[in-house]
């Protein structure tokens, strides 16, 4: 087991009293765990949040049923709710999202003010920003003059032509180096951490950020969000991170407060729909996360991580065993929901040990609320954990699972 935990800080399980010397701990969470914090956050809460982390993608644009997904959450346990908005283009549709994200975001605080909820913002950028106008408050932020325009598509891109119509035409890879990127994510941003999240999931960091020498802009664009945060956010503090083993900036400063990474299930060769996890295998994080100094202020060799069920597309080739980072031709989520109720509900188990067994840096993410690229046999197209029901009929069942997981979990 792997646990190179550097400088720990510690955690306050509650109210401290002197009583004669004596320092009297009372608990203020379920089974000891904390999860308080403001402004910074300790190795031990952020650890207690990824020990409870499920993805629930689109939450906050109301994908399935609101409040039975709240009632999921609720439920199982959760703390941390990972791609609860975002937008993979379709810029357009950002101002009613974010007035529906804010509306639900106060219903899952009322549920549990505790819950962190995540947002994302991703390698892409369409022609559609250009609807889109720039607040005075962007132009402030980076010290220039307001002006009357919109978002510049064109100007985000690299220059080189480089990821142009990488995801079709007029969809792109947007360069961090591009003065209008940084103006884009920093509103974006702003706009999640205004609607109550407290997170923010920067996808692949090494797309946008490839001819970023040193990751300077992406330093200046993560400071300037911190900021903003720390005089806004609901706790002082938003947690950011990318799909990345690391990346540090003028020696061993990390850019990120917790790093994330796709599982890399790897297809049991000879045994049909079979798959597992290994060490080693392919670019997967275990035992490589990168360590340093947190934007928290605690040094560490390894920095915590999660590892989610990653979705990408559907290959063409379901069902085949062809290697690489595709699960019998499935991509990660699709490959899950696939199987058998009994097989999935095993698999979690298997793999929330497994994680925990060969990385102790490492948790795995829970499958709350997923899209799916090749669709299960009745013709879903979203993966929902939530126990079947007349509220979520369409659900897979693992609600009882993940919960029976994470209270085995707080009782060791």
């Amino acid at each position: 087991m792997i646990r190179l935990c550097g400088i720990l800080q510690p955690v306050l399980l509650g109210a401290l009293m002197a009583l004669g010397g004596l320092i009297v701990v009372t608990p203020t969470s379920a089974q000891g765990r904390e999860y308080s914090f403001d402004g910074k956050i300790s190795r031990d809460v952020l650890e207690s949040y990824l020990s409870r982390a499920i993805t629930m993608m689109d939450l906050l644009n109301g994908r399935g049923n609101p409040d039975d997904n709240i009632r999921m959450l609720t439920d199982v346990g959760a703390k941390f709710a990972g791609r609860t908005v975002y937008r993979w283009g379709s810029e357009t549709d950002l101002p009613g999202m974010l007035e529906r994200a804010r509306g639900i975001a106060g219903k899952v605080h009322a549920a549990d003010p505790e819950m962190i909820l995540q947002a994302g913002i991703f390698e892409i950028v369409t022609t559609q920003v250009g609807a889109l106008t720039v607040p005075a408050w962007v132009f402030e932020e980076f010290g220039l003059e307001p002006v009357d325009r919109s978002f510049d598509y064109e100007a985000m891109l690299y220059p080189n032509g480089r990821w142009r119509d990488h995801w079709a035409k007029g969809a792109s890879v947007p360069d961090m180096r591009q003065l209008e990127t940084r103006l884009w994510f920093y509103y974006l941003a702003v706009e999640y951490i205004n609607v109550g999240c407290e997170a923010i999931h920067f996808g692949q960091i090494h797309l946008i950020g490839a001819e970023d020498e040193g990751f300077e802009n992406w330093w200046d664009m993560l400071s300037r969000v911190r900021r903003y945060a720390a005089a806004h956010a609901r706790r002082h503090l938003v947690l950011c991170d990318a799909h990345t083993h690391g990346v540090t900036y003028e020696g061993d400063r990390l850019l990120f407060d917790l790093h994330s990474f796709p599982m890399r299930i790897e297809t049991v060769h000879g045994k049909p729909q079979e798959g597992r996890l290994r060490v080693g295998y392919v670019d997967s994080i275990y035992g490589g996360s990168k360590g340093g100094l947190t934007p928290s202020g605690w040094e560490c060799e390894n920095l915590p991580y999660i590892v989610e069920f990653d979705n990408w597309a559907a290959g063409g080739k379901e069902g085949q065993d062809i290697g690489d980072w595709w699960t019998w031709g499935y991509d990660e989520i699709d490959w899950f929901a696939h199987q058998p109720e009994d097989y999935r509900n095993q698999w979690l188990r298997y793999a929330w040990d497994w994680v925990r067994e060969h990385d102790s840096n490492g948790f795995l993410q829970m499958p709350g609320s997923r899209c799916l690229h090749a669709p299960v046999d009745n013709g879903l197209h979203w993966y929902y954990a939530n126990a079947v029901s007349d509220a979520t009929p369409e659900g897979f069942g693992q609600e009882a699972t993940i919960k029976a997981i994470w209270e085995q979990d707080a009782g060791e």
